[in-house]
């Protein structure tokens, strides 16, 4: 009788086994970082300050004050100016507006920089994004390989398992199963970035 640790082949079964293991994924690269986190740490007060800003001019509640300031500088100061009988002084006289104009004029030029560092700063946080969503990409790419890699292996186990029981195979399979084989061999050899 033939030893518990050696099939009919003679073939020691730890052998069989190490040949039925599907190949041994090492991971490589780095842990998933946090885009927000790493744009948080890179900005100075003044850079969140310009960024507040920037979220709150470009909203519609910042509009509406403007509107709403707007609307009440100009109408108080034309109906000053044109209706008498309210006995009301106008402070910005009808039709040159010229405290409303220099007023706003340097609300424009103080916002106009602000602004332009927030948008930057957002700019600088759509690219760490950017980059972050490529070395995930990357990431994505080696475990796909990974798995084509563990269905070759599959495969060739299966085949090997219907010789060994003599199952007949038609030409078509073994057509469709050597373009697997060539597909992923073409996909193993593209390099990244190419």
């Amino acid at each position: 009788m033939a030893d518990s640790t050696e099939t009919n082949n003679s073939t020691p079964i730890s052998e069989i086994w190490a040949k039925l293991r599907p190949p041994k994924f090492e991971r490589t690269a780095p842990p998933v970082k946090n885009a927000n986190a790493l744009h948080e740490k890179e900005m100075s007060p003044l850079d969140k300050f310009a960024v507040k800003i920037t979220d709150k001019v470009g909203s519609m509640g910042f509009f509406l004050i403007i509107f709403t300031w707007t609307c009440l500088w100009c109408g108080y100061n034309i109906l000053a100016t044109l209706v008498p009988g309210l006995h009301w002084t106008a402070f910005d006289p009808f039709p040159a507006f010229v405290a409303y104009l220099l007023i706003s004029n340097v609300i424009q030029i103080f916002l106009m920089p602000l602004i332009m560092v927030g948008q930057n700063l957002q700019g600088r946080h759509s690219e760490i994004r950017a980059e972050l969503d490529f070395e995930i990409n990357k990431k994505a790419e080696q475990e796909v390989m990974v798995i084509l890699r563990n269905l070759e292996h599959n495969t060739d186990l299966l085949i090997q398992l219907m010789k060994h029981s003599d199952c007949r195979v038609s030409e078509e399979e073994i057509r469709a199963i050597t373009v697997e084989k060539e597909l992923a061999a073409q996909i193993s050899t593209v390099k990244p970035g190419a």
